[in-house]
């Protein structure tokens, strides 16, 4: 199914959105009823949604793969660069070089991708796409794009390409801000996980 331009941006600006979390699916969320009240307010809850409503689809869509969503970003960033290096994908995935060098390792393993060492300098190992790897992501691909197009069905062209802009916004301000954020734990909380304070640049903070 092809996409028309705004719901092809759409879909690529709800796949880096949700690759700036470690690419978990939240608990189902449940509805605000106070909704539509303040948009502000309507925005913390829509965000949880609309993140599950793409998590899930994703993940189902991918399982029969045996495959979770950041195997399959791995091999399509791999599939637009032809080849790259772990280092260049650690730098596009929200996971650290020993992840990468697992996920890489399970993905050579099941031939879907494959090492190259440059004669001109065997220090550095090139990634690319095994022709199985290609043939599956781009099943993938073809899924994922039809599951975004059924997601906005019901929206004008129009509305599409507000909402990819808009999204595109938030995406660009979280890059902006995300490098100041800090999370500061209460006086005697001690190691323990609960509580903690989100504190932005200006010592804003927000309870998490």
């Amino acid at each position: 199914m092809l996409l028309t331009k705004d719901r092809a941006r759409l879909y690529n600006v709800l796949n880096l959105a949700r690759l700036h979390g470690e690419l978990t699916i939240p608990q189902q969320p449940q509805s605000n009823p106070d909704a539509g009240s303040n948009p502000q307010s309507d925005m913390g809850s829509l965000v949880p949604d609309l993140a599950y409503a793409v998590d899930r689809g994703i993940t189902l869509l991918v399982a029969p793969y045996d495959l979770t969503p950041i195997d399959v970003r791995l091999l399509t960033i791999c599939r637009r660069m032809d080849e790259c290096t772990a280092t260049q994908l650690a730098r596009l995935l929200p996971v650290d070089a020993g992840r990468i060098s697992r996920l890489v390792n399970t993905l050579v393993e099941r031939d879907l991708l494959r090492r190259r060492r440059p004669r001109d300098d065997r220090r550095v190992v090139m990634l690319s796409l095994t022709p199985e790897g290609e043939e599956v992501v781009g099943e993938i691909d073809r899924s994922l794009r039809e599951y975004f197009d059924r997601l906005t069905n019901g929206l004008s062209e129009q509305e599409v390409s507000a909402f990819a802009a808009a999204a595109q916004r938030i995406v660009a301000n979280y890059d902006e801000i995300s490098s100041t954020l800090r999370v500061s734990t209460p006086p005697g909380a001690g190691g323990g996980g609960g509580g903690g304070t989100l504190v932005g640049p200006q010592g804003t903070a927000a309870t998490r």
